[in-house]
């Protein structure tokens, strides 16, 4: 998805006109216009802008990531890293050593599985 693309999108989320979202950002509605059909790229400072005013960051706009803010996503993370713990020690004592074991046996799966995988490419390419 192109930059403009990415405003437009971010844009409607919001359900703004261009008018509205142009005066926000103190530039023309022309402009915004031009952005938008990918006509004319902003400068630094006016992507920046842009960036604050959706609360998203300058890589998400410019489309170098689909992560729009990486202070919610750590959030988010976290909040599934603690129901997973949440989980895990409201599990006996003998439940958490069987999940331990399991978590050695799948390592080892994911082990054999890269092994087999390196030896499938390597016979391939000797092929």
């Amino acid at each position: 998805m192109y930059f403009g693309e990415k405003i437009r999108m971010l844009r409607e989320e919001k359900k703004m006109s261009q008018i509205e979202m142009a005066k926000n950002l103190q530039i023309t509605s022309q402009a915004l216009s031009q952005y938008e059909l990918n006509k004319r790229m902003p400068d630094t400072g006016m992507i920046q802008k842009i960036a604050d005013f959706f609360n998203v960051t300058t890589d998400y706009i410019l489309g170098r990531t689909e992560i729009k803010n990486y202070e919610e996503k750590i959030c988010e993370d976290q909040e599934k890293y603690s129901a997973t713990t949440r989980q895990i020690e409201s599990l006996s004592e003998d439940s958490r050593k069987e999940l331990k074991k399991y978590i050695e046996l799948l390592k080892i799966k994911e082990s054999i599985e890269k092994t087999d995988e390196e030896t499938s490419s390597a016979l391939e390419k000797n092929a």
